[in-house]
């Protein structure tokens, strides 16, 4: 059967959601497209304050990298927006001249910042703060410049000048109420916010109206209606949003504030939904996360053809922390709005609490400085309860202790509303995956994955569920939830069953999920990989056999191994053996930079030549015009390029050439693909300027031969290098160094750094198998074609010091 078109024209939280959905109800029956506006994989919109920060790095915000859509067979046009819809003929156009049909169409356009219509607004200096983009000119122009005003005390003004004061500058916030975060908060958490943030350093100038941003060449000043001025240099306007519906309205898709749905997000022209901050659904238009996902979820079911009652709408929620503050807000909070109310407030402690009551129903809640009762309070406010129920939860700020919180909840309580996670479900994930940790909750369960406002809840359940389990036996560490197999299990049931792609091997091997998850689906290419390998070792074959062995699906899934910029872009690194280059190499790499408009070329720690801010969409035609070789992830990760420092010829203090024995050691180890980064390094003399001693595997020169080290890291954390030995000389330090490699690769667990299988294994375990000629010729027969070749014949009879 023809699956259908799909064409999801956003590539933001709520679009990406409902594609999640999608695939997790029916894989197969769509053909999925997304456009986006963006240069980049679907990423958290909510995180990018803590990227300005400087808390988090844009990778670590990325929901969905670009493997993803890879791995579900999604068609991204990244940096390529839709500018015409024609429904007439089922069909989109984006900027970039792609014409794509469609069956099913959905809008996630989401929104736009508003801009004051100011005058000056258009100087440079003048930003909003909505995507990637922004949050690198303001860290940019934090370099250069001192004052900075964010005009906008809401949420996102007050994120925005958090991140402006950590990047060092001074910042003024100017609202225009008399309080701030208006939309969340009563008057008298507003003024306990505005102290705290005081306290942090933050200016606020309440209840001022800006009437004109001052400059010539770039901003200046701002001029405020009542006649005062403040100097400054940076600009941020953060007032707002509006929906993204220009493209809509365009095609004659019916609109108000947005784009009109019911309650199955359809729009009034056939096959076309909307779902996310462009969507209006009675009226509403949310955005917060939480009805976002809800959408989503019910446009997907709606979709699969799976039967669902439809959105009904969401009581809006906010579980946040603004700048290090706990805050929570739910439901109506206006004064007009409300009959009565139940307020605490412990100024010792700096927390404060209101629940509103209507009609003798919980109605809303404020709670600043501890936000542990929110899930509970949003549980009454959602039911309609009946306000007898504050006198049950007690009058104090949190109603008791965080066990006493915990053993309160039912096991269907939510707990992250934004991905609609309970506290069974944290229960059962902590128990089941022997869970230790919050990121490690975090990560299996998305609970406080988005805006982390429950993540105190989440850890006073993780703290209360290992604190209260019987101590178990130790359990077994499977790759993933996809499967009972250890990785030791699965290496060895791989290599049994012969099995000929990664795919073939999940089906036989009872996989919960056919396509696996970003965890397994790696390990088991890799183990598959390395079977094959072995086994075209072992008949003598090319290591050509070996990687025929990868299916030819599964082949275009490995793509050659190139690094993620901060901005969307990629650095190429073509290889340099050795780190050592021709005229003709140089100019070529030249002529590819200047032919391809690449911003910068730099010299990468390891030696190599980096090409930095390729165009992801053009990064073939820029490997093609390399015509180098390039390091190829065919089933696991490539060795690096090797680092050298120097030879006698050119260094006075060099001992021996480490330029040349970098070389043969790149060329000796290139065939290999290995379980996790590897980085090696040669070093000239003792003093170990190649950074010998931070390597996965490090030569240095000494009087009496070459000494190897290994285990050392400079990813994450930084590990000294072990002395594994002192080889007499270089072809026996190539061939510790190859057959320690084929033992590491042979051996390790999937993702285990070489310093993690070290500790497992043990040094003096790895010496005495290294330094013993029989043991040493063993894994060097078992190399890939290409790897022994040179160094086998005079194995035996080579000494180590």
């Amino acid at each position: 059967m023809e699956k259908k078109k799909l064409v999801v024209i956003g590539n933001g939280m709520a679009g990406v959601r409902c594609v999640e959905e999608i695939l997790k109800q029916d894989p197969d029956k769509f053909e999925i497209t997304i456009f986006g506006g963006e240069p980049h994989p679907n990423y958290n919109r909510i995180m990018l304050s803590k990227v300005l920060q400087g808390d988090t790095q844009i990778a670590d915000i990325t929901i969905n990298d670009w493997q993803w859509y890879k791995d579900h067979g999604i068609r991204l046009y990244a940096g390529d927006p839709v500018v015409r819809i024609d429904i007439a003929q089922r069909q989109v156009w984006s900027q970039g001249g792609v014409r794509v049909p469609y069956d099913k169409l959905i809008l996630a356009t989401g929104s736009l910042p508003f801009m004051l219509p100011l005058p000056g607004s258009e100087l440079p200096g003048v930003t909003a703060f909505r995507d990637i983009k922004d949050c690198n000119t303001m860290m940019e122009a934090s370099k250069k410049y001192r004052r900075a005003a964010v005009i906008g005390g809401g949420l996102l003004g007050l994120e925005a000048a958090r991140g402006l004061l950590n990047l060092g500058m001074e910042v003024d916030v100017i609202h225009i109420n008399e309080y701030l975060m208006e939309r969340q908060l009563d008057r008298e958490s507003a003024i306990m916010l505005r102290a705290e943030l005081e306290k942090q350093g933050m200016r606020f100038l309440l209840a001022k109206h800006t009437e004109r941003i001052i400059g010539k060449k770039r901003v200046e000043g701002l001029l405020f209606k009542d006649g005062t001025k403040i100097a400054v240099d940076l600009v941020v306007v953060a007032v707002g949003v509006r929906p993204n519906v220009r493209l809509a309205a365009d095609s004659g898709i019916e609109i108000d504030r947005a784009i009109l749905v019911n309650d199955y997000m359809q729009t009034n022209v056939p096959d076309v939904y909307a779902v996310g901050e462009c969507a209006e659904h009675r009226g509403m238009v949310y955005g917060m996360v939480s009805p976002l996902y809800e959408q989503g979820k019910v446009l997907a079911a709606h979709l699969c053809g799976v039967q669902t009652p439809g959105y009904a709408g969401s009581i809006l929620a906010s579980h946040l922390k603004v700048s290090g503050v706990d805050v929570f807000s739910a439901g109506e909070i206006r004064e007009s709005e409300i009959d009565a109310s139940l307020k605490v407030v412990n100024g010792i402690k700096g927390t404060y609490k209101r629940v509103m009551v209507r009609g003798g129903k919980v109605v809303g809640a404020v709670l600043f400085g501890d936000s542990a009762e929110g899930n509970k309070l949003l549980g009454h406010i959602k039911q309609g309860a009946d306000s007898s129920v504050l006198e049950q939860d007690g009058a104090g700020p949190s109603g008791g202790s965080d066990d006493e919180l915990v053993c309160a909840m039912s096991d269907k309580e939510t707990v992250c509303s934004c991905n609609g996670v309970s506290k069974g479900a944290i229960v059962s994930a902590i128990r089941e995956e022997g869970l230790e940790t919050f990121e490690e909750v975090r990560s299996c369960t998305k609970a406080s994955s988005s805006c982390g406002g429950c993540k105190p809840l989440v850890s006073a359940i993780l703290a209360y569920t290992l604190a209260n389990e019987p101590e178990p036996e130790p359990a077994k560490v499977t790759v993933c939830g996809c499967t009972s197999l250890s990785h030791e299990e699965l290496r060895a049931a791989v290599t049994q069953g012969g099995y000929a792609d990664a795919r073939t091997a999940m089906q036989a091997l009872g996989w919960q999920s056919a396509d696996g998850c970003r965890a397994c689906r790696p390990a088991v290419r890799y183990y598959a990989g390395l079977a094959a390998s072995l086994a075209a070792s072992a008949e003598g074959t090319a290591e050509a056999a070996a990687a025929a062995s990868v299916s030819a699906a599964e082949a275009k899934a490995v793509e050659p191994s190139i690094v993620l910029l901060a901005d969307g872009t990629c650095a190429v690194t073509p290889r340099l053996y050795g780190g050592v280059a021709t005229g003709d190499q140089l100019r070529r790499i030249a002529e590819v930079a200047e032919r391809f408009g690449i911003p910068q070329v730099k010299l990468g720690v390891s030696g190599g030549i980096e090409l930095r801010g390729v165009d992801p969409l053009r990064l073939t035609e820029v490997k093609a015009a390399l015509g180098m070789q390039e390091t190829s992830a065919r089933y696991g990760k490539p060795v690096s390029p090797v680092a050298t420092c120097g030879a006698p010829r050119y260094d006075d203090g060099a001992v021996r050439d480490s330029v040349a024995l970098g070389e043969r050691l790149e060329r000796l180890l290139e065939p290999m693909q290995l379980p996790a980064e590897f980085a090696a390094a040669v070093s000239a003399s003792p003093l170990h300027q190649a950074g010998t001693l931070t390597a996965d595997l490090g030569l240095a020169a000494a009087p009496a031969g070459w000494e190897i080290y290994v285990g050392g890291s400079r990813v994450k954390e930084l590990k000294r290098a072990e002395l594994l030995g002192v080889a007499d000389g270089e072809e026996t330090a190539l061939e510790i160094a190859a057959a320690f490699t084929q033992w590491y690769r042979e051996e390790a667990e999937y993702g285990q750094r070489v310093w993690q299988w070290i500790e497992q294994v043990g040094i003096v375990q790895l010496r005495e198998g290294l330094f013993d000629p029989v043991r040493r010729a063993d894994l060097l027969g078992r190399c890939p074609s290409g790897a022994s070749g040179g160094i086998l014949a005079g194995t035996a009879g080579r000494g180590i010091g």
